[in-house]
């Protein structure tokens, strides 16, 4: 795999199936979070029927989203039960007829009601009202998106261990459920080339997608979109755990069609304007709302360019369903901290494990349009975690325990890869295949790693999921992150001179000394000039899922460290000025920073002893 040239496609690829968005104050200090799937609570294959007819789940709204352009909405569900409970539950289904009828039994020990489907998310019902164990009545709160099928309601007693079904909804759907939505960008093969990838209800035989787009008040040409899509038998593997996934259905979640387009001779550092439109079978058009971008500048160009790079991230819910706040609760403030200064970014980089669907489709229709306000503006690159790509048989250097419907992700994704931007160089590693010194993948990180230009980027960056530097996270039980990984990269890193190596994973923000070989090479804490004989090692994986905890062991490399949700932004000013800060997901500030200035002969000697050695 040689630098880029799978990103174009499959980078986006992996963002395209996904979908929510969501909000409130999440507040990280009293919630660390349990890192448990909210959904693999529920024992949904064990659940059964106790229908009462005095019981009830009512909606008033016939259809959703009436108005063009809106995929999202808020719904009010009003339930009652005649006997009601602390534990009763709320659950969302979409599509909206999960019953056995549409999911014959494949087993003789399978019993009924054989519900299809996990669902895509759920609330207690005494969440909105404390005296619901009292009444019976709640009114609960949901926002939905855009899913490409319609919905339904239902009340469950019996708490999420042993479900009984007690009532059921009218099904809701959105006016137009197959239109194209929450578009991806990321940077293409060359630097003047931007991808678009989007996901939408029309399979080809049923309309032909394709982008229109050109510069802002300009003509528009139209550029066609390839389209994939996955059939419900490629979400589960064959080890899928038998009671979580007992059926490959309980994934939840629908079919969904991937459209990917070539925006290609852009020109550097403009404002585009782009549309995604579907030309349907009997000659009509289909659009999504109007989105723009500003295009890369060129190699080397020396303009102000700033890079956010985060890890472990993941999805949360506005409505406050799913216990957010116990599966990743600082998400949301990461998400809306970027938004708000989105003019302030040109690229972003999440750095793996994504949404951590956890075998959950809708999971990853949820995270989409959630961070579509970022990804649909400016080019949103990712790697590969462990929650891509921990299935048994995918390839992976661990192959440890399978992550379900994440065989969507190793199927169709590549995740090691270059890419420049302006003046940065960035070699994105798989943490997940072997890395040591001789297989592919090293040969691949020194290829990458030697063919920076620092003449034209003198920013160069390394990043990989796991930690395959330094860190203090004390699960790692004093190991300092994946030690072959360390010994067999840092000549890499020594050799070529590499800026800073940035990391996910662990799930805060730690920040070392400029370090080679277990020792600091420089004093400095804030300010570095001139040739700097080592890389500075940072994790960034507090990006939103649950915090992992120091140790403690205290070593003289760690200058900083955080137990806090946050990102890391590198503002390169010029060829010879690198601002890094860190900031916190909750207000945007900076809580970290350093900065590098050299000139070009520093970087010329370095680029000299690379090539004679």
């Amino acid at each position: 795999m040689e630098g880029y040239s799978f990103l174009a496609v499959k980078v986006v690829l992996v963002l395209v199936l996904l979908v929510q968005f969501t909000a409130a104050d999440h507040s990280h200090k009293k919630h660390a979070g349990d890192g448990v799937q909210p959904l693999s609570k529920i024992q949904i294959h064990r659940a059964v029927y106790e229908l009462h007819e005095n019981a009830s789940v009512k909606l008033t709204l016939s259809f959703l989203a009436p108005k063009y352009g809106e995929d999202s909405q808020w719904v009010t569900i009003e339930v009652a039960s005649p006997k009601p409970a602390e534990d009763d539950w709320l659950a969302v289904f979409s599509p909206a007829d999960f019953n056995s009828s549409t999911c014959p039994p494949t087993d003789d020990r399978e019993v009924a009601p054989n519900i299809c489907s996990a669902p895509i998310k759920y609330r207690f019902a005494n969440d909105s009202n404390a005296g619901y164990t009292k009444t019976g009545k709640a009114s609960l709160k949901f926002q939905l998106i855009n899913q490409r099928a319609d919905f339904s309601f239902a009340l469950f007693s019996g708490g999420l261990s042993t479900p009984k079904l007690v009532a059921v909804s009218n099904s809701i759907s959105f006016a137009n459920p197959n239109v194209p939505l929450y578009p991806r960008l990321a940077q293409g093969k060359d630097w003047n080339e931007m991808t678009v990838t989007w996901t939408s209800g029309y399979n080809i035989n049923k309309a032909v997608p394709f982008v229109k787009w050109g510069l802002k008040g300009e003509a528009q040409i139209r550029s066609p979109a390839g389209t994939l899509t996955f059939p419900r038998g490629s979400l589960c593997e064959s080890s899928c755990d038998s009671q979580v996934h007992q059926h490959e259905q309980l994934v939840g979640g629908i079919l969904v069609f991937i459209h990917t387009s070539f925006l290609k001779d852009l020109w550097p550092n403009s404002l585009y304007t782009y549309k995604l439109g579907h030309k349907l079978s009997n000659g009509s058009y289909i659009w999504s709302k109007s989105y723009h971008f500003k295009s890369s500048p060129y190699p080397g160009e020396d303009s102000l360019q700033r890079v956010v790079i985060f890890g472990d991230m993941g999805k949360a819910e506005r409505d406050g369903s799913n216990e957010y706040t116990d599966y990743q609760p600082g998400s949301l403030n990461t998400t809306d901290t970027l938004i708000k200064d989105l003019d302030n970014i040109d690229i972003v980089f999440h750095i793996g494990d994504i949404v951590y669907a956890n075998g959950y489709i809708s999971q990853w229709d949820q995270f989409t349009s959630q961070v579509e306000p970022i990804a649909s503006n400016v080019p949103y690159m990712i790697a590969s975690g462990n929650h891509e790509r921990d299935a048994p048989g995918t390839g992976s250097f661990y192959d440890s325990m399978i992550q379900a419907a994440n065989v969507v992700s190793w199927r169709r994704l590549c995740f090691m890869y270059s890419t420049d931007y302006g003046m940065f160089h960035f070699c994105i590693a798989d943490s997940e295949h072997d890395w040591r010194e001789g297989s592919e993948q090293y040969k691949f990180i020194e290829k990458c790693l030697a063919s920076a230009d620092r003449q034209k980027q003198p920013w160069l960056i390394f990043a990989a999921h796991r930690v395959l530097g330094y860190s203090s996270a004390q699960w790692q039980g004093g190991a300092f992150g994946e030690p072959m990984g360390r010994e067999s990269l840092q000549k890499l890193w020594q050799k070529y001179k590499v800026d800073i190596a940035l990391y996910g994973h662990v799930h805060n923000y730690e920040r070392t000394c400029p370090i080679y070989q277990n020792q600091c090479v420089n004093t400095e804490k804030s300010h570095y000039s001139g040739t700097v004989n080592g890389t500075i090692h940072v994790v960034v994986g507090g990006g939103g899922s649950h915090l992992s905890a120091f140790g403690p062991v205290q070593t003289s490399w760690s200058l900083f460290r955080d137990y806090d949700f946050g990102f890391v932004k590198l503002t390169a000013f010029n060829h010879s000025s690198l601002l890094f800060e860190y900031k916190k997901s909750k207000d945007g500030k900076v809580y970290d920073s350093f900065t590098i200035s050299r000139d070009y002969k520093d970087v010329l000697a370095w680029f000299m002893m690379a090539v004679n050695s």
